[in-house]
This record gives structure tokens, sequence and C-alpha cells, in this order.
């Protein structure tokens, strides 16, 4: 059993949303993408109002996550910054 117990945010369910992210973007063939928040079933996303796909973070929603393609990563606005969700 993986102990994820130093890390707010269960590995399996960043996976998913990535996972989610990458098939989004094959089907649009267009980037970047502004999605509705399917995932608000999970405790660390139920207040993020949109999914943002390649979107820049300098003129992306602060209530929304970004996704960067390009290192596979997920990021949230806190205190001021947009910081890596691990």
């Amino acid at each position: 059993m993986t102990d994820y117990s130093l890390s707010r945010i269960p590995p399996k369910e960043i996976k998913e949303v990535i996972d989610w992210c990458e098939k989004r973007k094959k089907e649009e063939m267009r980037v970047p993408l502004i999605e509705p928040n399917p995932f608000k079933h999970f405790d660390w996303m139920r207040n993020k109002t949109v999914i943002q796909i390649d979107r820049e973070k300098e003129v992306a929603d602060k209530n929304g996550i970004v996704y960067d393609s390009t290192t596979r990563s997920l990021y949230e606005y806190v205190n001021g910054i947009w910081k890596k969700i691990e």
C-alpha cells in the first residue's frame, strides 16, 4: 500500500485528472481548452470551477486548475502564485 500521508492529495486522483486532461486534449485537437470541472467529488477539487488545459497561467482563471501538458503537471493558484499540485 502506498503511503501518501505527507501529501494532501492521493496520487491516484492526480493521475485520474491528468489522464482526463490528456484525453480531452486529444478529442478536441486544439488548445487551450477550458472545461467545466467534472471532478467535484474529489475533496481537493470541490471548489475549482474549471480545468484549463494548456492555458497560460498569466491569464488563467484563478478559481480553476491549470494542466500543463509539456510537464504533465497540474497547478492551482495559492497565496498569489501558481503552485504545482503534488
